[in-house]
């Protein structure tokens, strides 16, 4: 049986704590970055342009249609070969590009969601004001919206710090990747229970401060 599962976390307890923190970063990162992107992607989306508005939709559809991994090995061999000049870079990056890239397609339909919640009659009615679209946008949609996405963002960041333990695969000091590290020390199954313990305690207390938010977003309303 060899050493147990307390004896191992006990005594290599620092490598996990240090891929814990990768996969707490990398997931903040793809979130946050994804964010910024995703909403682009979904003023492209609600956009009366119907080019640019299939364009978001073909991108949202592909990146969320296919698997996050395929998405990962395509920015790690291709864009290097497609961009020579790039074949020096880290492979972080192209990893990272990939988890952002994913990220910003389901956040861009969280906040087209967000934004569609609000019903049209106050639009219109802020629009009979002499209302512009831009400030009806900023001062009737938008405070009401994030009311909605807020929370969602809290459980997609969730869901990106499990997804960012396909980034082990490519060699990121993440918390999958501490059972690569420890296998060469004899250690496989071990690790394993002990990444699930971290990963299921981290998720717990996240979902819990979700549920707060949503508590208290319900209550100021």
């Amino acid at each position: 049986m060899g050493k147990s599962i307390l004896e191992v976390f006990l005594e290599y307890w620092p490598i996990f704590l240090k891929g814990l923190i990768g996969t707490l970063r990398y997931a903040f990162i793809a979130v946050f970055l994804g964010s910024i992107l995703g909403a682009l992607v979904a003023f492209l989306h609600l956009s009366k342009n119907k080019l640019l508005s299939s364009i978001a939709k073909i991108y949202v559809n592909v990146l969320r249609g296919t698997p996050l991994l395929v998405q990962m090995y395509i920015a790690y061999y291709f864009i290097p070969m497609a961009i020579p000049i790039l074949n020096n870079v880290d492979v972080v990056y192209f990893v990272l590009l990939a988890l952002i890239l994913n990220s910003s397609a389901y956040v861009g339909e969280i906040i087209r969601g967000g934004i569609n919640s609000i019903e049209k009659g106050q639009i219109e009615a802020a629009r009979s004001l002499g209302m512009s679209n831009k400030n009806c946008m900023m001062k009737i949609v938008l405070p009401q919206a994030i009311k909605n996405i807020l929370p969602a963002l809290g459980n997609e960041y969730i869901a990106m710090i499990k997804e960012t333990s396909l980034a082990g695969t490519f060699m990121l000091y993440e918390l999958m990747y501490t059972r690569t590290l420890l296998a060469n020390k004899y250690l496989i199954w071990q690790p394993l229970f002990i990444i699930a313990g971290i990963y299921l305690i981290v998720t717990l207390v996240l979902s819990s401060l979700v549920s707060l938010l949503e508590k208290r977003l319900r209550v100021s309303e």
